[in-house]
């Protein structure tokens, strides 16, 4: 074998090592079918649709006065109220029974499952009105969670006081997509009540995503990371680590040859 001949198969793994990288990158990068020559780029938005109130849901429900003495008693219930039996954490607020009832002080049974945050906002103050002079009502999702696995820096079940979240905020709060996940195959797992599960497969690599109606997560969403093919080879890390000390001599060997 000739000395020119070696010295390709010298740089061959070199030559290797650099495309198997450049292609790790490219597959790295959100939206990568973007333009990178414009400077403003206008992408329809998907619409986001509020989140339902169920029975099982604990809602964080606060009612204000110019008196604040005089609500004491109904925002003490929110307190007292928690859920979560068997875990690690309790939810402090009001739970939504399986009739779709809350049970508030002074205002007895509101029925609150169907409705937005906001609907249910505005029927509770027309029944505070009975009660208070002028009350303000704010509620929200107590236990607004989502729950991120698969190939992410830290998967968890995490609760948001966001109702609007998007796929991008949770897998920015589980630390991204590490580089062995597959961005071009996010699957999301949602509940359909007694429909079933809805399993739908999101592209994060292709910018259509955006306007996608699943864009926008709901209450109890579930998102899986699949990993690459890559990550069970290097889930060896002694075979990963042989490989790559061998290539390193062979390099060297080779190229000592062809300068002798």
């Amino acid at each position: 074998m000739n000395k020119l001949a070696l010295t390709r198969w010298g740089f061959f793994p070199i030559i290797l090592l650099l495309l198997i990288s450049s292609c790790s990158v490219k597959k790295s990068i959100y939206f990568n079918d973007l333009s990178t020559d414009t400077a403003l780029i206008f992408k329809q938005a998907a619409a986001f649709t509020e989140p339902i109130i169920q029975s099982d849901d604990i809602l964080n429900i606060t009612i204000q006065t110019l008196d604040p003495s005089t609500a004491s008693l109904a925002n003490q219930a929110s307190e007292a109220q928690t859920a979560g039996a068997g875990s690690s954490q309790a939810i402090s607020g009001f739970l939504v029974d399986k009739d779709g009832f809350v049970n508030m002080t002074l205002l007895g049974k509101v029925e609150v499952a169907g409705l937005t945050t906001y609907q249910a906002r505005e029927r509770i103050t027309a029944l505070a009105t009975q009660f208070y002079k002028d009350p303000t009502v704010q509620v929200r999702f107590a236990n607004f969670k989502i729950t991120v696995l698969g190939e992410v820096s830290r998967p968890a079940t995490y609760t948001v006081p966001n109702e609007k979240v998007t796929v991008l905020d949770a897998l920015g709060l589980a630390g991204d997509v590490t580089i062995y996940g597959k961005r071009e195959n996010i699957l999301l797992i949602r509940e359909r009540g007694t429909e079933g599960r809805e399993l739908v497969r999101l592209n994060l690599n292709r910018a259509e995503t955006l306007s996608s109606p699943h864009f926008y997560l709901r209450q109890n969403d579930v998102i899986y990371v699949e990993p690459s093919k890559a990550r069970s080879t290097v889930r060896s890390a002694p075979t990963v680590q042989a490989i790559g000390v061998v290539t390193s001599l062979m390099t060297v060997a080779i190229l000592a040859i062809t300068r002798l």
